[in-house]
């Protein structure tokens, strides 16, 4: 184990601060290599029947675990398909290491498998795990080419990915170790092929990924909430009036208490022809139910769901949970023309001149980013949310966020609520 370290070392020089974080550790009986994303474990009776037989092939798994964990791969396993995601995974991290010549561990199987990747490639472009899955969710892979899939690309055991303790080494540590060796990858691989495709990869595992909830706590604004306040609550003399005067207490609890929720709120959606109606449902859905949450929202709301193309078509205002339900049930997406931004923020400021939006924080913007954006900043916080990362896409203005929404998230709400 320690000959394949060096060996990864000598060969890829720009992984040594993840060799450093993933300790080795000796689990026998178990006929298996494996991690959980912190430590690497071997069987010590399988590894030296490995080395005995193909030198070349411990090396090579030690590096595919490597991968995963630079990759974050098995942060994700819980929420997604297990079978699917194993060989998506398996395939991309593949993908990378025959990319940069084995990384001195070549095998027999790696001239069948560069055909195999050549194949997908052409089907789902760059090859990294996520892109894979979501093409394994749409065209699943009958049983037939699973086995021939795991037979080219199985090397480890990912049954430890399934988090059943709270790790040290977190995806947000094991991300910081990507974004160096991201760094370090230009310098060491200059003009040398095979780079890009680990640059995909690491591209993905470095990028935000943010939660609405957080998000939501942008457009909060201050106000009274009716619940008890603590803060303002005195137990000694509520306590003290029941002792001294019986079922009298001195001071009664506020019946409100001052809390940061979202009141008012914008939704805007691109209805353009790139946009299809299914999964602008499901991200409506997705939003709306985590702003009628309690935590979140104020008991009177004030929403605004806006499509738009190149012009405003409709603007459906929301003022309880019925409100959406119906939209929901009988509202109808319109437009498929191309795509501007700008009209629903003239619009949105029209609104505010007129008093129906007073205390507007946030507004968010689903779109797939292919349209005009607006010069100017808006008085409140703006959040372009797209489906799915795209290469080909424009930069948001400096002024707003860009959130990119999991197409296969989307797509397993919408068929959980159904």
């Amino acid at each position: 184990m320690t000959l394949a370290h060096d060996d990864i070392l000598m060969h890829l020089r720009f992984f040594d601060a993840a060799l450093a974080q993933l300790h080795v550790e000796e689990r026998g009986g178990t006929g298996c290599l494996a991690t959980d994303g912190q430590t690497l474990f071997y069987d010590p009776v399988y590894v030296l029947k490995l080395y005995r037989e193909r030198p070349q092939y411990v090396s090579r798994v030690y590096l595919h675990m490597l991968l995963h964990c630079i990759f974050s791969h098995s942060f994700q396993y819980d929420r997604l398909e297990g079978e699917l995601w194993d060989m998506a995974a398996d395939i991309a991290v593949e993908n990378v290491i025959l990319d940069m010549g084995s990384g001195g561990a070549a095998l027999e199987q790696d001239g069948e498998a560069a055909g195999k990747l050549k194949v997908l490639r052409e089907d789902i472009g760059p090859l990294t795990a996520e892109r894979i899955y979501r093409y394994f969710r749409k065209n699943p892979p009958t049983q037939g080419e699973r086995r021939e899939l795991t037979g080219l690309f199985f090397r480890d055991v990912h049954s430890l990915w399934k988090p059943a303790q709270q790790l040290e080494l977190t995806r947000e540590q094991w991300k910081k170790i990507s974004e160096r060796v991201r760094a370090e990858l230009k310098s060491f691989t200059r003009g040398k092929a095979g780079a890009e495709t680990l640059e995909k990869n690491l591209e993905e595992a470095v990028r935000e990924r943010f939660d609405y909830s957080q998000i939501l706590r942008r457009f909060a604004v201050t106000g009274e909430d009716l619940a008890v306040s603590d803060d303002e609550f005195d137990y000694i003399y509520y306590t003290y009036g029941l002792t001294r005067y019986g079922n009298l207490p001195l001071i009664e609890p506020l019946e409100y208490r001052e809390t940061k929720k979202v009141r008012e709120f914008v939704i805007a959606i691109d209805t353009s022809a790139s946009c299809r109606g299914p999964v602008v449902r499901a991200f409506l859905r997705k939003t709306f139910s985590i702003l009628k949450s309690s935590e979140n929202f104020f008991h009177k709301i004030n929403v605004h769901i806006i499509q738009c193309d190149s012009e405003v078509q409709s603007d459906t205002r929301i003022t309880c949970q019925e409100d959406f339900e119906t939209f929901l049930r009988y509202g109808k997406l319109s437009g498929f023309g191309a795509t501007d931004f700008r009209p629903v923020f003239e619009y949105v400021e029209q609104l505010q001149e007129q008093g129906e939006l007073e205390r507007l924080r946030g507004l968010i913007y689903f779109t797939d980013g292919y349209g005009i954006y607006p010069e100017r900043m808006p008085d409140y916080d703006v959040i372009f949310a797209f489906l799915d990362e795209d290469e080909n896409r424009g930069p948001v203005p400096p002024w707003s966020m860009k959130v990119i929404l999991e197409s296969d998230e989307l797509e397993d709400r919408q068929s959980d609520e159904h």
